[in-house]
């Protein structure tokens, strides 16, 4: 009778790119059979988690070619492909989807998507490789511009502008207005804002217009839709993050009201404020997010009407900032952010970030 595994990958990008490696644990009823983790060079995440499937793929098929496998990784954009319902349209990534489908019959071979906390074991053996725990010495770090490099390719990337919503009663007053009951409508110097950058979104040739169905954002989109001509495409994925009973009020009354709670959200990104969602949470959300439009749309321009939060979230992850750099930037009402990202390995920069002069 042919034996049954499961299998946890993860791979890590310190630079994304840069120093890369991957971890991935193999069990068989319930016990551990194998922790496989090793460094591969330079390269992005993407390829980091490509090369950890593979790895335990491969020793899977060692022990027992017949084997059934069940493969559980917190990367959307590997389980998706993997699972035949994304389109890998560039050559680097169907070499390595190749390559993991001859590395055990996949016939054989289930996938599903899990949370990142529910991966930890693969991702601490990814780290540990990183940090030179491997048999292998620690990667030598040669600094390179890739962004340059990228540029003068023949690859085509996609590109995302993120457009904030106008303002609303809340946005003077700097209060958290967040995916709560308090759903505000734009007020008239919102309404106006939206329609400036609707004027201003109409040369930028975007091909898609994405918006979180919050009604701020419904209004703002409704603006862009006048002047681009796109349907609108509502998703859930894109609304602001949960601020729970923080919701509708103002920094200062939270500051005065609940200081501990207010100092341990400015401590630290794991803190979901109210109940609400961290921003930790958030940035898992909005990284699966943007491994799906890129994904679904490579090479295409996509407008995404969506929030402060995530805006600025997007840019943390593009510059592979620390966490807590999401306190360090603030994108205004009707302000334009734009990153790219190649499909081809999943190469992110940020290109623009709070524009205005549209406003003015």
């Amino acid at each position: 009778m042919a034996r049954h595994f499961k299998l946890t990958a993860d791979g890590g990008s310190r630079g994304n790119p840069g120093p890369a490696g991957y971890g991935a644990v193999v069990t068989e009823g319930g016990k551990i059979v194998a922790e496989l983790f090793d460094v591969i060079g330079v390269a992005t995440n993407n390829v980091a988690e490509y090369n950890g499937l593979l790895a335990g793929l491969t020793h899977i098929n060692t022990l027992d070619a017949q084997a059934t496998v069940e493969v559980a990784m917190d990367s959307k954009l590997v389980v998706e492909q993997m699972s035949g319902r994304w389109q890998i349209k560039h050559a680097d990534m169907r070499d390595l989807a190749k390559q993991c489908r001859a590395a055990h019959d996949p016939s054989l071979v289930t996938y599903s998507w899990i949370p990142r906390d529910d991966n930890s074991h693969a991702d601490r053996l990814a780290n540990k490789a990183l940090d030179g725990g491997s048999a292998h010495k620690p990667i030598a770090v040669v600094q390179q511009n890739f962004l340059t490099d990228r540029l003068r390719s023949a690859e085509v990337p996609t590109f995302i502008y993120f457009i904030r919503h106008g303002e609303t009663v809340l946005t003077p007053e700097r209060r958290f207005s967040g995916t709560g009951s308090i759903d505000p409508e734009l007020m008239q110097d919102g309404l106006e804002q939206a329609d400036l950058v609707a004027t201003e979104a109409a040369k930028l040739g975007a091909e898609v217009l994405i918006a979180s169905p919050l009604k701020r954002t419904k209004q703002t989109a409704e603006a862009i839709a006048r002047t681009t001509g796109l349907e609108i495409i509502y998703d859930e994925t894109w609304y602001e993050l949960s601020f729970g009973t923080w919701d509708g009020r103002s920094t200062d009354e939270v500051r005065t009201e609940e200081p501990d709670q207010y100092q341990a959200w400015l401590n630290s990104t794991a803190y979901a404020p109210g109940g609400g969602e961290s921003y930790d949470e958030a940035s898992v959300r909005i990284e699966e997010a943007l491994e799906k439009l890129v994904a679904e749309y490579p090479g295409k321009k996509i407008i995404v009407v969506t929030h402060n939060g995530v805006i600025k979230t997007a840019a943390k992850l593009a510059v592979g900032a620390p966490a807590d750099a999401v306190f360090h930037m603030d994108a205004t009402p009707c302000s334009i952010s734009s990153i790219s990202i190649w499909p081809s390995d999943g190469l992110i920069a940020l290109r623009s970030f709070n524009e205005r002069g549209h406003l003015r």
